[in-house]
């Protein structure tokens, strides 16, 4: 099983890395009402959110009215050998650390948990050099947010 890592410092580290081997764009991420993903989050966590990692796989934001948490996972198109697999969230208003998992995967990187009812949180994940990061997203409702592309 993958456990969370909680990093102090600078969310933006993993992702900066990914960010110098691309060109940046904006867009925005299109709310979903559930979807395929790898059930990882564990059971009552529906998929409330989702955004493309190029076309490496897909970063899932999911949440639990139970819990009142939300829940992200990063999920690889194509398992294999394993590559650098990256999944974030944090508060929006950085009233407290990110939690992040990452390292070299085969499959996913994540579950990472955050108590957020009624917040709004930002989230993203990368593969390999390809990254992605939502701001400012999902405040208590189903919310587009920003997506950042690297």
């Amino acid at each position: 099983m993958q456990r969370p890592t909680l990093l102090t410092g600078s969310a933006a580290l993993a992702l900066a890395s990914a960010a110098t081997l691309g060109l940046t764009s904006t867009a925005s991420a299109a709310p979903v009402r559930g979807g395929a993903y790898n059930g990882a989050c564990g059971s009552g966590y529906g998929v409330v959110n989702s955004v493309p990692v190029g076309a490496k796989g897909t970063v899932y934001l999911t949440y639990s009215a139970k819990t009142g948490k939300n829940c992200v996972v990063t999920v690889r198109n194509s398992p294999g050998k394993p590559v650098f697999v990256l999944a974030e969230l944090g508060p929006s208003d950085h009233s407290s650390d990110p939690v992040f998992d990452s390292g070299t995967f085969t499959t996913y990187a994540g579950p990472v948990y955050l108590a957020a009812k009624g917040r709004c949180v930002d989230w993203g994940g990368a593969i390999e050099s390809v990254s992605v990061r939502v701001t400012a997203s999902n405040c208590g409702r189903l919310a587009p947010g920003t997506v950042v592309r690297h």
